[in-house]
């Protein structure tokens, strides 16, 4: 499926995740039977390793071009909640508690104010997710790095690590049934995905300084898109200690909802019907009508709403609920598992009805 008008293929991004996995699958005979053996456990979102009975999991990303809009801004306090959540959201999805994080910042160039601003930013989201900041690399790549204005331009990128508790399973999805509760975290922004197609939108519509003009309610554009992102580990761990039995947490991100619940859901081939999501933001809303985008596209692309999926019983629905509320994020039920492998979702955009995505 790729987004009209944002440059941005994400069947071809899937399928060339899938090479890079398997070239990557060919080096893990190198530590087979020693310490870091790599195994499944933390499949989907993460990779697992073994350290004798320890058991630790890693994933990486970056922020991709929300970047841009801090940089039209000169904002960059926020953008390190974006990168904090995009690493140790995946982690806690496996049930692995995030650890430590190493970040890598390319530059075109050095201005000190402005890394100082991303690493307090870096900091204040490590202190939110109680994880710390164990290390990193700051490289100065000249003009291979670009971006909007004459600031300092650059890409950030991050490797978290979590530990699997002792005595608890991994997240794997293969104990997803029929009839299991999908319970979603309310997102308020973009997170830090679909920036792309948002970015060509709004230049659409409001020429090369859309960062300055405003929505239909008065709300200006650039900080309704730069908003941070929420960071919801803490709240899952909480969960799982609690002793919630979570069958699936998808932390929706790039490839939107049937991407990320559908990855969830491949180990045993059910389909999930979803008619209570939480509704888009009203920035998110206006971006999709104001492209005139599908509800296919736009569940395909963004969040729309919802930072994460968890599946589990039933009766499991209300504690986890009540748990999230106390970490400060609205959670509701919004659905339901089922036999069939279609992904069914009831639209709260721009545009309304249902929308089925295919196994």
């Amino acid at each position: 499926m790729s987004a009209p008008g944002s440059g941005i293929d994400v069947e071809l991004g899937d399928r060339c995740s899938a090479t890079a996995y398997r070239w990557a699958q060919r080096t893990f005979a190198q530590r087979a039977g020693g310490a870091g053996e790599i195994s499944d456990f933390a499949a989907p979102f993460s990779v697992g390793m073994r350290f004798g009975n320890q058991r630790l999991a890693m994933t990486s990303d970056g922020i991709g071009t929300k970047i841009e809009v801090a940089e039209r801004l000169g904002t960059y306090e926020t953008l390190g909640h974006d990168l904090v959540a995009m690493v140790v959201d995946d982690l806690i999805c496996n049930g692995v508690e995030p650890s430590c994080l190493a970040n890598i910042l390319d530059v075109d160039h050095l201005d000190e104010s402005t890394v100082d601003a991303l690493m307090r930013g870096l900091h204040d989201a490590a202190t939110l997710a109680k994880v710390a900041v164990a290390g990193g690399e700051l490289a100065e790549l000249g003009d291979r790095i670009g971006g909007y204005g004459s600031g300092m331009h650059f890409n950030w990128c991050a490797t978290a690590v979590g530990l699997l508790p002792e005595g608890r399973d991994a997240i794997d999805g293969r104990r997803i049934t029929a009839g299991d509760s999908v319970v979603a975290l309310e997102c308020l922004g973009f997170r830090s995905n679909g920036f792309s197609l948002a970015r060509r939108v709004l230049t659409a519509v409001f020429g090369e300084r859309w960062h300055e003009a405003a929505f239909d309610d008065g709300t200006p554009v650039g900080p309704a898109l730069l908003r941070p992102s929420r960071i919801f580990c803490r709240a899952i761990h909480a969960a799982l200690t609690a002793g919630l039995s979570l069958h699936g947490v998808a932390h929706i991100t790039g490839g939107g909802i049937p991407s990320k619940l559908r990855r969830v859901l491949r180990p045993t081939g059910l389909g999930a019907s979803l008619d209570s999501l939480f509704d888009p933001p009203p920035a998110m809303r206006f971006v999709q009508s104001l492209g005139s985008v599908s509800a296919r596209v736009a569940y395909g692309t963004w969040n729309m709403g919802n930072g994460m999926l968890v599946v589990l019983p039933e009766s499991e629905v209300e504690p986890l609920v009540r748990i999230a509320g106390e970490f400060g994020f609205p959670a509701r039920a919004a659905g339901r598992i089922h036999e069939s492998p279609m992904l069914v979702i009831e639209a709260r955009g721009a545009e309304l009805g249902q929308v089925a995505f295919g196994p």
